[in-house]
């Protein structure tokens, strides 16, 4: 799967020098291209043309906080996030987006709507809310809502984290537990705190997250 993407992105990304309206322009060094057209031209690949990812290998980014797009937008351009997703994805794509770029990026996905994502059950909904409204008292672990929001809509650099892929997330939480490929983030303290049983509970709960009408 992730050779076939990556396959695409790059065909696409070779074939922007080629296009020759701006509007539908893949050419990702060319700050002339509106923000909302590289979203649907090459980001919607793998992330949705709203932001909603199908693929639990692509995080959502619909409703994202701007403030967090634009810090991870810059840091897999200068390469400081270096776990597989980010380099095996991003570097290549944000090597040359200017910071004009960037930020009309993180505006464009941050105004699209999340949609619902798939439920888990209701036994494992229980457990996950429990830990992100209370953490893990026995362990010191604080409360996820803390930072993420009573909502998980984050808040500037913290992400939203309702709605997102569970498989996404989990995947994430061993990257803070296990390596530094995405250093300078409180998550490193909070994830080598839970055990898999916990990550898979508070993720399920994030996945199901209910959307208010």
């Amino acid at each position: 799967m992730k050779k076939i993407v990556l396959t695409l992105v790059a065909g696409l990304v070779a074939a922007g020098s080629g296009c020759s309206s701006i509007e539908r322009s893949r050419d990702l060094a060319n700050p002339d291209v509106p923000p909302a057209v590289t979203a649907v031209q090459v980001c919607s690949i793998c992330h949705g043309i709203d932001g909603n990812s199908v693929s639990p290998n692509f995080p959502r980014l619909a409703g994202q906080q701007p403030g967090y797009i634009v810090s991870q937008l810059t840091n897999f351009r200068g390469q400081q996030r270096s776990d597989p997703a980010g380099f095996e994805y991003m570097w290549g794509l944000s090597r040359h987006l200017a910071d004009d770029q960037i930020n009309g990026l993180a505006d464009y996905f941050s105004k699209q709507a999340a949609t619902p994502n798939a439920p888990v059950d209701a036994k494992l909904m229980a457990a996950g809310k429990e830990i992100y409204e209370n953490g893990l008292p026995a362990k010191e672990a604080p409360p996820c809502i803390a930072c993420h929001g009573p909502k998980a809509e984050g808040l500037a650099n913290f992400p939203r984290l309702a709605n997102q892929h569970q498989d996404y997330m989990i995947k994430q939480l061993q990257v803070f537990k296990r390596t530094d490929q995405r250093p300078n983030t409180p998550m490193t303290q909070v994830a080598h705190l839970m055990s898999p049983e916990e990550m898979e509970a508070v993720t399920g709960y994030l996945q199901s997250f209910p959307i208010e009408k």
